[in-house]
């Protein structure tokens, strides 16, 4: 069975995907929008003075990038925009298995260059520092936001990470309705967000850990092992899950295989 090559184009009548190249800077493009958009709110908006948008504005600027995203670039790369995103779907059947390495570096390195920036843009205010006034970064015991225990956050994290791969996986089935999948996903990650920022500052995305942490350094990178942990194996779950609960990949050449078997 063949996987689903992202983004197929059509050529004389004959399917074909964009160059890896291009998949892979649209990748970084938007992994950089969405760490930069929903970490960014975080740190520079949530507190801000009396009109700072708290927790519910940074759900909704993590669900909004990711549906921007999404939009925008889905149709080139697929807008996976996280690692465990593209092992789910590696393991669901939509994603190709030459493709993954080069996707989760080229995430991390867009995560790393938001960061980076952000911090360059969060500096410009005075007094500004990273252990005082916080870098959106994941964290559990002491360094999580309601003081949530590692046992916690593990399990929060792998539940999230499999509901928001499972959402993905539906919503970009063939047999799904066309043209919405962003707005499910997006939306998924905004309650995602509501749901577990005060456990672990909300990850669900190795990348977006990543990135934060490598500037913060300290207990974030200490930590960081269980925001790749926790997020790859919810992903490992609902890529293999998805297939026992539908029957299929929910690509074409599995809707045109499972005709075949029943005609």
């Amino acid at each position: 069975m063949r996987t689903r090559t992202p983004a197929p184009g059509r050529v004389d009548g004959v399917e074909t995907a964009p160059k890896l190249g291009r998949r892979l800077a649209v990748e970084l493009i938007g992994t950089f929008w969405l760490v930069f958009a929903g970490c960014g709110t975080a740190v520079l908006s949530a507190r801000f003075d009396t009109v700072g948008v708290g927790l519910l504005g940074v759900a909704f600027a993590f669900g909004l990038a990711v549906l921007t995203g999404a939009y925008a670039f889905g149709h080139i790369s697929g807008g996976h925009f996280n690692p465990a995103v593209t092992v789910g779907l590696w393991l669901g059947g939509r994603t190709r298995t030459a493709d993954v390495l080069p996707y989760v570096v080229v995430q991390v390195i867009g995560a790393l260059g938001a960061a980076g920036v952000l911090l360059a843009v969060a500096e410009g205010r005075k007094g500004f520092s990273v252990a005082r006034d916080g870098f959106a970064i994941n964290g559990y015991g002491t360094h999580s936001p309601g003081g949530y225990h590692l046992g916690a956050a593990l399990l929060i994290e792998v539940v999230l990470t499999a509901v928001f791969v499972l959402v993905i996986l539906g919503a970009t089935d063939v047999r799904a309705p066309r043209g919405t999948g962003p707005l499910a996903i997006g939306l998924t990650l905004t309650v995602i967000h509501l749901i577990s920022i005060p456990v672990t500052n909300t990850s669900v995305n190795p990348a977006r850990s990543t990135g934060p942490a490598l500037v913060a350094g300290g207990a974030a990178l200490s930590q960081l092992w269980l925001f790749w942990l926790a997020p790859l194996a919810g992903a490992l779950v609902a890529g293999f899950g998805y297939r026992h609960i539908t029957g299929g990949t929910g690509t074409i050449e599995a809707a045109a295989e499972a005709q075949d078997v029943d005609g």
